[in-house]
């Protein structure tokens, strides 16, 4: 049922009103700042003239007043020439003239009618501000008879000799509401104008806006017979604009709706275009579990292009045949994990299942997705190993203190010679696996993200001289009395600033520095180098030890990581202290790696970013 619009709900209405509101407007602002500058002009305009009329009538009457303020006799009387001048000065739009003495006494004025105030002591405020102010007094005042707006003008005259004298004061009053008037007059005009134009708007607005309701009233009519099933009607279109644009896509509405079948093909191909672009893989079968529909991504994973796959077995294709049953997948839909090759390489999938079902629950096949998860599988097989390795490592220190302990309990306590080194092994399994528990909360932290740095602006070449210095110490000590270690330097000369948590770095160097001691032959030379590479420092540590073998150098980095275990554990350590370095050095944005030649030794190495750091900079 079509339903009537009201005259203030048209388009055509709403359109006349918006162009008449927006001309209002800006009539309201272009004669609002018309008739102020307008005003501002004229009254200026006034003020000037008045302005020049007091300087020339100043000029006139100094002479007089500087005689009537000798108060010598004179051949020319000057009040009386004051009162002269004044009554041939006064019209023109001036309503009252004054001139006082320096006694502030009135000795003339051109109104005829207040003769009486000659010779009176002037009780007019604007005269005593402008003597007390020695300057001009300019103001609008309200005439109290006629409530006329007037221009009052106070000008002090001194006498042109050195002192200055003060010898008097003028007085004028003109009438400015004649300038009121013409504003008035103006601003009448244009408000008439604008009433022109408005209504001159208003006939055009309303043109203008049965342009465009036209067509699109006629949009109407046949979107509304397109809605009841008529598709035979067709729209005029009377240009190339939007509404003509709008005109011919309507026309072309009933050519679209005829291709229903088209439009449902289209809507199967982006379906496609979804599965083809999906990162799972999608397998669709029918009710026999016969392959239809595989996507780009399965046929990837499945190592199988889309005409072998189709028409055969899902569970021949995914090779569980032996595994499970067709009727499993219908009962359990359980996912299922899959052993599978993936440009080569050996991957594992993880396949869901679920029924396409209509709504009497009819069974019309079943859809497979699968997904790699192969870095999941990676991740828990290291979670695994991880405790194996923790296990293990704490069980081998628990049982020799458990050995030594169950000694001492049997009565080696009594033996002088046994006892303080059975309780010296004990201490020390104690202190490995306290130092294995520190570096397991250490990681823990980090894998948190809990661990924070507490950085410095460091000189490293300090730093690493610090480090290397130390241990020199350290080998020089009773604990390598009888080995012959020497540490070497080929460090910066200058100082080199680098943003680190110095306690973090020097603990990475200590651990760098410990094992190159550990598998340091006698007699071997270690040495710690810095250079500058680009934006970066790097530190390198190298040792003449037995080296590490070419497969062992990737994973030396790893938790727990041993290339000899046996030695390894005999050194002492929990195998956890380059996996730290790692984790400290990747939180400063930098990098740490080795390289090794089996038998000649190996070098670590650190590269951190790298800043440079001007002297003034420290002043900032």
């Amino acid at each position: 049922m079509k339903k009537k619009i009201r005259f203030y709900n048209s388009i055509n209405t709403k359109i006349v009103f918006v162009i008449v509101l927006l001309l209002v407007f800006a009539l309201q602002l272009i004669g609002a700042n018309f008739i102020t500058q307008i005003e501002r002009q004229l009254v200026a305009n006034f003020q000037e003239d008045r302005q020049v009329q007091m300087n020339f009538l100043e000029s006139t009457i100094l002479p007089f007043l500087e005689l009537e303020s000798n108060g010598e006799d004179n051949e020319v009387d000057p009040i009386q020439e004051i009162n002269s001048l004044l009554a041939d000065f006064s019209g023109n739009g001036i309503t009252e003239l004054q001139v006082v003495n320096e006694d502030l006494v009135v000795i003339g004025t051109s109104d005829s009618t207040q003769q009486n105030i000659v010779g009176q002591l002037s009780d007019d405020m604007d005269v005593r501000q402008a003597l007390l102010s020695e300057s001009t007094v300019p103001r609008q005042v309200i005439d109290p008879v006629t409530s006329n707006r007037r221009w009052k003008v106070v000008e002090p005259v001194y006498s042109n000799q050195e002192d200055g004298q003060f010898l008097g004061a003028i007085l004028m009053e003109s009438n400015i509401e004649t300038v009121y008037n013409q504003i008035s007059q103006i601003t009448w005009i244009f408000l008439q104008s604008s009433a022109v134009a408005i209504i001159l708007s208003l006939v055009l607005a309303n043109m203008v806006s049965r342009a465009l309701t036209k067509p699109i009233k006629e949009m109407q009519i046949q979107t509304r017979q397109i809605a009841d099933g008529d598709y035979s009607g067709t729209l005029k279109v009377y240009g190339e604009d939007e509404l003509g644009q709008l005109a011919s896509l309507i026309n072309d509405l009933s050519d679209d709706v005829a291709e229903a079948q088209e439009s449902i093909d289209a809507e199967r191909r982006r379906l496609n275009s979804v599965l083809t672009h999906m990162t799972d893989g999608v397998v669709a079968t029918d009710r026999r579990g016969k392959i239809i529909i595989i996507n780009d991504m399965a046929q990837t994973m499945l190592n199988l292009s889309e005409e072998e796959a189709t028409g055969e077995n899902l569970l021949s294709v995914l090779d569980v045949e032996e595994d499970i049953t067709l009727r499993t997948i219908l009962e359990k839909q359980e996912d299922y994990l899959i052993n599978a090759t993936k440009k080569g390489v050996p991957i594992i999938l993880r396949a869901s299942f679920s029924l396409i079902q209509r709504e009497s629950g009819f069974i019309s096949g079943i859809v497979c997705v699968l997904h790699d998860v192969t870095e999941q599988e990676r991740i828990d097989e290291e979670r695994k190993q991880f405790v194996s390795n923790v296990s293990h490592e704490l069980r081998t220190p628990l049982t020799s203190m458990r050995s030594y302990i169950e000694a001492l309990a049997d009565g080696a306590w009594e033996d002088p010679e046994l006892a303080p080194r059975f309780l010296a092994v004990t201490q020390n399994e104690t202190d490995r696996m306290i130092r294995m528990i520190q570096d397991l909360l250490h990681l823990s932290r980090i894998d948190s993200g809990k661990s924070n740095l507490d950085l410095e602006i460091v000189d490293m070449n300090e730093m690493v001289d610090h480090v290397l210095n130390r241990f020199e110490m350290v080998i020089h000590s009773a604990e390598y009395q009888g080995k012959n270690y020497q540490i070497k330097k080929d460090l910066l000369k200058d100082a080199i600033f680098v943003e680190v948590d110095p306690d973090r770095m020097i603990q990475v160097l200590d651990n760098i520095m410990n094992n190159a001691i550990k598998y340091s032959p006698d007699g071997g030379t270690i040495t710690g180098r810095m250079k500058v590479d680009s934006d970066y420092v790097v530190i390198s540590i190298s040792d003449q030890g037995m080296g590490i073998p070419q497969a062992d150098l990737h994973k030396i980095f790893s938790r727990f990581y041993r290339v000899d275990r046996a030695r390894s554990r005999a050194m002492g350590g929990s195998g956890l202290g380059l996996a730290i370095s790692k984790e400290v050095v990747e939180q400063h944005g930098g990098q740490i790696w080795a390289e090794s030649t089996e038998g000649q030794g190996t070098t670590f190495y650190l590269s951190l970013p790298y800043v440079p750091f001007e002297e003034e900079d420290e002043w900032v």
